[in-house]
């Protein structure tokens, strides 16, 4: 389901619909606190992609409803009819090791990596300039990509979480920051913690046993009709499994890990 489909679904009141039949409350509000543990295969690179939502932030992200928001861009607009735009980059936000973000980190990482760009450069502290190959008018979703995220030195995120542990294939730890820009808007949970269980059953048995909060698995008969779970997007089409407790987004997400946005998003109550 393409984003444009997602937002027109969810406004037509169909994902309402979707939403009760899991069981999850269209009135449920984030709540901070908590540890999320979740449980993932070793295929599809769940564990990297979990794991880079929550450590690395964009210039722009695409919301569960398919809109298109500021994250560390608060502005932009195109200029010669598309082919250059001007970006104006939110104060006030640090990397975790503490370096105040500026417009020369965010040209240095996109220099390279945004292929269809001719030049970037910073005007200002807080403002960039970008020169096209050609006219795009999409590119502030373009720049809303995993691929396009602001790091420095490559490794050190502004995300509401920061890496405390990742040992790849095997375990993610991540630890709230305090007082990060999106307090109160997302980053609900103090820790979140993955681990991968490659075998499908042994999954179900630590999600149905108490030991993580989600569990992804496929159409697992064994969880079907458990009191204290509910399944996403559906009994009859599991993806995800998770404990009543679990919060997530109203509107209808993006996929498995919604969009690698999983840790920053969802939340227990």
């Amino acid at each position: 389901m393409t984003r444009l489909d997602r937002r027109a679904l969810f406004s037509s009141g169909v994902a309402a619909a979707l939403l009760a039949a899991t069981g999850v409350s269209l009135e449920a509000s984030p709540r901070q606190g908590g540890r999320l543990r979740i449980a993932l295969p070793r295929s599809d690179d769940n564990l990297a992609r979990l794991a880079h939502g929550a450590a690395f932030d964009r210039l722009t992200e695409i919301a569960p409803n398919g809109a298109l928001k500021g994250e560390l861009a608060i502005g932009w607009r195109a200029e010669a009819q598309g082919g250059e735009w001007v970006i104006d980059l939110r104060e006030r936000v640090t990397f975790h090791d503490g370096t105040a973000m500026c417009a020369a980190d965010v040209v240095e990482c996109l220099t390279g990596p945004l292929e269809l760009a001719k030049h970037i450069e910073a005007t200002n502290p807080m403002q960039l300039r970008i020169e096209l190959e050609e006219a795009r008018s999409d590119l502030p979703f373009v720049l809303a990509s995993p691929e396009f995220a602001i790091a420095r030195h490559g490794n050190i995120g502004t995300g509401c979480y920061r890496t405390e542990r990742l040992v790849p294939d095997r375990q993610y730890l991540g630890q709230r920051v305090t007082d990060h820009y999106k307090a109160g808007r997302a980053g609900w949970v103090d820790t979140v913690e993955a681990l991968v269980i490659p075998d499908a059953t042994v999954r179900a048995e630590a999600l149905r046993d108490g030991f993580v909060d989600i569990a992804a698995i496929p159409k697992d008969e064994t969880l079907r009709g458990h009191a204290d779970l509910v399944f996403y997007p559906s009994s009859e089409n599991m993806a995800l499994a998770m404990r009543k407790s679990v919060g997530r987004p109203r509107e209808i997400g993006a996929g498995l890990l919604d969009d690698g946005r999983l840790a920053e998003r969802w939340w227990l109550g």
